[in-house]
Order: C-alpha cells, then structure tokens, then sequence
C-alpha cells in the first residue's frame, strides 16, 4: 500500500491557480520540476489535487523533446508518397492526427490478410521486461511480420516512410490483427511510460515510439472504428484507409481504442515508429 503524499496548501492553491488560468498539467509538471520537485512525485501530487488517475497523466521524464527524430505530419489535402497518392481527409492538432485515404489499394488490403491470415494468434502487448504477453484488454488475434519480410511488406514500409520522413528502419516490424463480432482493445496508450518498470529495456530496441498508423485492410459491417476519447472523436474503419497519429512522449491526448466490432470482422495492420533505427528484440 503506497503511503499518501502530504501536500501544502500553498502547492494546492498553485496548482488550481495555474491550470485555471489555461496552463496544462505538462505544463505545471515542467514548472514543479524546474523548481525542484521530484518529478514522480509531482504526477502523484498533481493527480491528486486535480482529480485525475494517474495514469492519463504524462510520463514525468518525458516533458522534454525526446531526443531522436520526429515525424513530418502530412499538411496537403492530397500528397504522394513513393509515387503513391493518398488524400488526407482530416487532420486534428493535439495531437498530431491525420485521417488518410487511399494509404492501401484494394488489391494490397487483400494480399496481407491473404498472407497474415495461416500465421494468425492471440494479439500479444508488451509487458515491462519487453516481453510478449497476453493481455486482458486485446481480445483479437494478430500476427507480425518482420522488417521488409516480402516485397509487399517493403513496398509499403517505404510509402509510410515517405509520407511522415521517418527512415524505414526506425519502424517497427508489420503488426495484423483480426477481430471478429465482440472484439476489441480497450483504451491503451501506444507510448511507453518511463516510470514503469522495464522501461530502459523496452527503449533500448530504438527509444520511445513517436507515432502510430492504423491501417484498415477491410470495412466491417458495423462498428469496429479507432476511438480517441479525449478527442470525442471516432475514426471509422474503411478498406485502404489510415489513421496517423503522432505523441510527444506521455501524451495523453494520444489516449485511443478499437472500438468491438458489431457485425462481421476487422482487419488492421499497425506500424509503430521509434526515436531511433528499430532493432528486434532477442530471445533469452
């Protein structure tokens, strides 16, 4: 049982003042650290004065710029990329999220699940050693192919690059997943915290994601969309189409889920991006 932090009402009232007065709480977290406040502490502190759970908080040593690249967000109504077209159909700030089409053909939708489809197994998450596992929340099965596996693999590894100037090798390797009626993964962060455990290892692969594109490989017959909550904003799952998003690391805005689906199947393959050139993790 973790013991109560005591906090002044001098730090209270500072606390309330500040964010009243339109600051946010990375803000107010950047501010506590500057004046000397342990940086974990300060989430505990802020989380308990403003009413929110600790973990919708940003990550306490990510409230600088992380130190690798940083990904380029599509501005155009149209832009190409490695001579392919895709149309950008909505775009929010914060965070950084772009709604795009035509990311996939047809053609390359049907061709990974074709592929995908025989090597297919319960959806893992990453635990706090950098270890597979199954988690409660991912109810769908999926499968990973590694970096440039097949032509098709490469072919689109290298669009992604394109679009967002983020060298190919900074990506993770491929991830399809498969829902089916009722499946779903509940909300998640895709950026890992730094004051959980294990996270010097998970990083170590290629530092802290900094972006992730969803792209829908089929369209369900009901339900199935990507939500962002703190956003109030569901993007809906449409063969060839994407949803980019990009997250300082700890933000919470980034906070989304793939909604269950409620009549037929979903298919979706996810390419996360790392600070630095990705490394596959080896087996012990």
């Amino acid at each position: 049982m973790h013991s109560r932090t005591t906090i002044s009402h001098e730090l209270r009232e500072w606390i309330l003042a500040t964010t009243r007065a339109g600051h946010g709480v990375p803000e107010v977290l950047k501010l506590m650290k500057e004046h000397g406040y342990d940086p974990r502490q300060s989430r505990s502190i802020v989380a308990e004065v403003l009413k929110l759970p600790l973990a919708t908080l940003p990550a306490s040593t990510a409230s600088g710029s992380p130190p690798g690249l940083r990904p380029k967000h599509p501005g155009a109504p149209e832009v190409r990329a490695d001579g392919h077209a895709i149309g950008v159909s909505l775009s929010v700030d914060a965070p950084a999220l772009r709604v795009l089409e035509n990311i996939l053909s047809a053609r390359e939708c049907d061709e990974l699940i074709a592929l995908a489809r025989p090597r297919l197994q319960r959806a893992l998450t990453v635990d706090s050693e950098g270890r597979q596992q199954v988690d409660r929340r991912r109810t769908s099965e999926g499968m990973f192919f590694t970096l440039d596996e097949v032509p098709l693999v490469g072919r689109i590894e290298r669009r992604v690059a394109a679009l967002l100037d983020v060298p190919a090798s900074h990506g993770e390797g491929l991830q399809i997943l498969h829902y089916l009626p009722g499946q779903a993964y509940e909300p998640h962060f895709d950026w890992f915290d730094p004051d959980q455990p294990g996270y010097e290892t998970i990083t170590a692969v290629g530092g802290q994601r900094i972006a992730s594109v969803v792209m829908y490989l089929n369209t369900p017959a009901r339900g199935g969309g990507t939500a962002f909550p703190a956003l109030g904003l569901t993007v809906t799952a449409r063969r060839g189409a994407a949803v980019y998003f990009a997250y300082e690391g700890g933000d919470c805005s980034s906070l989304h889920a793939g909604l269950p689906v409620l009549e037929g199947e979903k298919w979706i393959a996810t390419k996360w991006l790392r600070e630095r050139p990705y490394r596959r993790p080896t087996k012990a």
